[in-house]
């Protein structure tokens, strides 16, 4: 990595960790009025813990408040998504209020305040070359593709967005997409793609894909 690139992302790993202690003391009191709330309605666990690819595809476990109960059907399977998405559960996600517990993943070093989503570790396997260089900068609690369709895009498109960021990145940019971000948020724009609880699963492309490209 180029030196002038290394001063650049050790200023954003400044940035992101005076930024998310910050917020993690002024939220302090959100965080435990939402852990109350959760614990109050759907019992424990409090937080969803998923193993998720970080920098260069390093597995690291990224936390949400929880969303969904543990219902299953009349053979022990669990339910969709969709039924299983509490009131609660909506309105976090609704507010992006269920992603706070990832600025203990920023503070930790494995996640930055913006950089591409941190998704699946099956889908590692699925992407292109280009679609796996959204893994040369840390997943980013929001990033490009979050404030330019967020969910209601799709795979290609998402991951399209992902790596111009990384090719286009700079500290300015960071604060645009935080400040859009913030304003995506108030409307609530693109949580959900329709028909899904969130996102459709990504399957990779298909052989024609890949050859049409």
């Amino acid at each position: 990595m180029p030196y002038q690139r290394k001063i650049a992302f050790l200023i954003k790993r400044i940035f992101d960790l005076l930024c998310s202690i910050m917020l993690l003391i002024i939220l302090s009191p959100l965080f435990i009025l939402i852990t109350l709330i959760i614990w109050f309605s759907m019992g424990q666990p409090i937080f969803f813990r998923q193993l998720r690819p970080g920098y260069k595809g390093k597995p690291f476990f990224c936390y949400k408040f929880r969303t969904m109960n543990d219902k299953h059907d009349q053979n022990g399977n669990l339910l969709p998504d969709e039924l299983r998405l509490t009131s609660l559960g909506k309105f976090l996600r609704a507010s992006s209020l269920d992603e706070l517990p990832e600025l203990f993943n920023v503070v930790r070093g494995e996640m930055s305040l913006v950089g591409p989503r941190p998704l699946l570790m099956q889908y590692l396997e699925r992407y292109t070359p280009e679609q796996a260089r959204r893994h040369e900068v840390l997943p980013g609690m929001t990033g490009w593709a979050q404030i330019n369709g967020r969910n209601r895009l799709t795979w290609e498109e998402k991951f399209r967005l992902d790596v111009w960021y990384v090719d286009h990145w700079s500290f300015w940019l960071d604060l645009k997409i935080l400040a859009i971000t913030a304003w995506k948020v108030l409307k609530r724009e693109g949580i959900n793609q329709p028909g899904f609880a969130t996102a459709e699963e990504f399957r990779g492309q298909t052989e024609d894909q890949t050859e049409e490209e």
